[in-house]
Order: structure tokens, then sequence, then C-alpha cells
């Protein structure tokens, strides 16, 4: 087993989106994989909820899987740079996170499940890309380099850690911060508590009836996503979106709003960069949110608390 890597170095790291492409691409399918093992079994929560990964202390991980009586997690490892697939029985196994075509990963992921004692059938192609080759049949996406998948790891720490202090200061309905696979992007989403219309759909090999799901109620929507910028890029949008979001002022100075994607974007390295990083990302946050929630006549007062509220009694 690898040793233990460190986190010496910067707290928010520096990786180029084009010094890792064909892994990023790579660990997209992968990541897709596991995700549809959640999924498969977890019962439905809104706005597909129930099929998300998280940012864990050693890479992504699903939390426990409900399978008949029993349970059952997985953990992607960017540390040890393996999945970790453990069940309630005491069952454990491994696979590898090393060059292989998706294929390979995808057959070995379906029989460590097996070997712990929950087999599992996936819809066995991938969502929200184009082409969507078969998991089984994909021998072209087959690259895995560790160390900058560890810092893509080291990247979403960071953005979960700010977004988790920004999701804090709301009390109405809002999503965890989570890892959608089908996008392959970091996510915190707050709802208005009103309903939206039926979402168009569009996205690549994704029923549109998924799309509607999700964008049942109305909600502002954050996060990270490792593409739109030469490191990543953070992202705020509303849907729907309300009139005047896209003219509303947001900090900091390198935000604006994407015409293309429909959304505010910050390029990470802006972030990375700035005296501040966590303060940087916190105002694109908070005035991005302001853009959907003041354009769209939110109820602030009955949504938005201090999250230090009880500290005095403490």
């Amino acid at each position: 087993m690898p040793e233990p890597r460190t986190t010496d170095g910067p707290q928010w790291p520096t990786l180029r989106v084009d010094d890792w492409t064909d892994t990023r691409d790579t660990l997209h399918m992968w990541v897709q994989i596991v995700g549809k093992v959640r999924l498969a079994h977890a019962p439905l929560v809104n706005h597909w909820w129930q099929s998300t990964l998280y940012v864990s202390p050693r890479g992504l991980t699903t939390s426990t899987i409900p399978d008949g009586a029993g349970a059952f997690d997985m953990e992607l490892d960017f540390i040890d740079h393996q999945l970790v697939l453990r069940a309630s029985t005491g069952g454990v196994q491994t696979v590898a996170l090393e060059p292989k075509p998706v294929a390979e990963f995808h057959a070995e992921t379906l029989d460590a499940l097996a070997r712990i004692g929950h087999p599992t059938t996936i819809r066995a192609t991938p969502n929200e890309v184009d082409p969507a080759i078969p998991f089984a049949e994909d021998h072209e996406h087959a690259s895995y380099d560790a160390e900058a998948v560890h810092l893509f790891w080291r990247q979403l720490v960071q953005a979960s850690r700010v977004l988790g202090e920004f999701r804090s200061r709301f009390v109405g309905k809002v999503s965890p911060v989570h890892f959608f696979w089908g996008a392959m992007d970091l996510a915190c989403t707050r709802f208005s508590g009103r309903a939206a219309p039926p979402h168009p759909g569009g996205a690549p090999n994704c029923g549109d009836w998924v799309m509607v799901e999700g964008y049942s109620h109305e909600l502002s929507s954050c996060g990270f996503w490792p593409g739109g910028g030469e490191e990543g890029a953070f992202y705020a949008y509303a849907y729907p979106e309300p009139d005047g979001f896209a003219d509303h002022a947001v900090e900091p100075a390198a935000a604006s709003y994407s015409t293309e994607n429909g959304q505010f974007l910050l390029p990470y390295e802006a972030v990375r960069a700035a005296p501040d990083p966590d303060r940087a990302l916190l105002d694109f946050l908070q005035t991005t949110y302001e853009a959907a929630a003041v354009h769209g006549r939110w109820d602030r007062a009955a949504l938005e608390d201090d999250p230090a509220r009880w500290d005095h009694l403490r």
C-alpha cells in the first residue's frame, strides 16, 4: 500500500485543468459508476439528493447505503488511491485507483460489491456526457494521475468547507454540500419555498424528467466545477432566473455573468490568489444568492439567520 500522502503546500492548491483533463474524464466515469450504485439502492429524496457523493477526509464517499436489512458504503480514497467497499456484515473489498480502462474499473467494482454480499445492477451508461460510451465498452478513458486527483480532492475539501459555512446562514430548505456525479460538480442549493415551472431539460443523455425533479422548486444554487477556468470555476445560478439577475452587482471583481452558461462564474485561480480566499469565495456566494433572492422577491427574513445565534449561551 502506498505511503500516506501529506497536504504540505498551499491550502488552496494549484491544478490546471489542461494538465489533468484525461484523468478528470476517466475519474468522471468512475464516480458515475459509484454514484449509480447508491442510486440503485437508496429511496428517492427530493431533487435526487439520495444519489450524491460527499467530500470525506480521504476523498469522496457515498455515506451509508441501505440494502435489505443490511448496509454498505463506498469511498474513493484519494490518499491511498483505492475504492474501499465496506459492508455492515464486516466484509471489506478494495479496487485499485490506477491507470486502467473504465471497462475494467466497472467490472472490478461490480465484482467487489458481490464479494461483500451486495450484488448490484446499475444503468450502465453515463449521463450528462456526449458521447455516452457504455461502461463495459469504455476502453477510451484509462488515465489516472494520482497527484492530480489528490490535488483535485484538496480543492474539493476547501470548496466544501466554505460552502458549508455559507450553507449555515440559511434556515429554509437547503441541500447538503454534495457532489453530483452527472456533471462532476460540488453543489449547495437554497430554495425559496415556492414551486418552479417545469424544467425544459436538454442535458445530454439524461431524461428530461430527471431535470424536472431536480428543478421542481425555485432555487439559488452554487458550487465548484473542475472546468470553466484555467483551474476550474465556482458558479452560481437561479432557476427560474428572475429579471435583473444577470445585471446584479456581484463580488469579487473577478466574477462575471456568462450568458453562454446562464450563470455567474468565478475562476478558481482568482479565489486561490486572493489575499483572503475564504472571504473572496463567501462574497461571491453571498452576492450571487442576493441576486436571486432580491430579484426573485424571496422572504429573506424567514429564510436567513445568524449561525452564531446561540453562541452567547454556550
